[in-house]
């Protein structure tokens, strides 16, 4: 049964090597019973083994899968946002972000597309909410997600369990409005941005279960969360509130 006729996920990669295989053989499984969907691996230069390598051999053999190579990134909203592009020059009618090296479960694909076909405009993944988990995650990994979220809600006058995870998707027409609004984040606040920019959209929270793939997250990337929260809490407080 399709879920829907036409939908796409991008996925950033960057020295996936080691997971490559077992993740894509399961992305391939689902995409099987689902009777549909396409693949964009997006890649640049911060990887530094074969994984471009193995997403062109997957392609060669497997046309739902398509290796990206976009060496003119220059941030990880640059990887995302090439690969929204891609998938919406591409005409897919439902979009879907998400992760690679595991930490993202491919089975979760099914219930985004149905959420999203079920007239919510955005789908987003909440590890907050009854039946989502942040699997072995390190502590501080777990307290800066769940104090992330509780700053934002209160800054922003958002109202998710989760305001800062990465595996979400989107009706075209909302991403086509987001391709054009000048984002701020430069890191990966990317995240909790676009929750509240599309905070008047019809959203619904599903549960998944995260598994991160190491513990780091660069001081760079706080600092321009915190930036840029301030930035849209200063805003709001004078009454300038974009919505996208």
């Amino acid at each position: 049964m399709h879920l829907y006729k036409d939908w796409a996920a991008i996925i950033p990669m960057a020295n996936e090597e080691e997971d490559f295989h077992p993740f894509t053989d399961l992305l391939a499984d689902v995409m099987t019973a689902l009777g549909t969907g396409k693949i964009y691996f997006i890649i640049d230069n911060v990887s530094k083994d074969k994984t471009l390598e193995y997403a062109q051999a997957l392609q060669a053999e497997d046309p739902r899968f398509e290796a990206v190579w976009a060496p003119e990134n220059r941030s990880v909203v640059d990887a995302y946002w090439k690969g929204f592009q891609v998938a919406y020059d591409n005409n897919h009618e439902l979009i879907i972000e998400m992760d690679a090296g595991m930490s993202h479960d491919p089975r979760a694909l099914p219930m985004f597309l149905r959420v999203l076909n079920e007239g919510n405009e955005c789908a987003f993944g909440s590890r907050f909410i009854n039946g989502g988990s942040m699997g072995d995650s390190p502590f501080k990994r777990r307290t800066l997600s769940k104090t992330g979220t509780t700053l934002a809600n209160i800054l922003l006058g958002t109202k998710l369990r989760d305001m800062t995870s990465g595996y979400q998707g989107f009706h075209r027409d909302v991403i086509g409005k987001l391709l054009q609004y000048p984002l701020k984040s430069k890191g990966h606040f990317y995240q909790t941005e676009i929750r509240y920019l599309l905070r008047k959209r019809r959203i619904f929270e599903v549960p998944i279960h995260y598994q991160a793939p190491s513990p780091r997250v660069s001081s760079s990337s706080v600092k321009n969360a915190y930036k840029t929260l301030f930035q849209y809490f200063l805003m709001r407080l004078s009454g300038n509130r974009p919505t996208v």
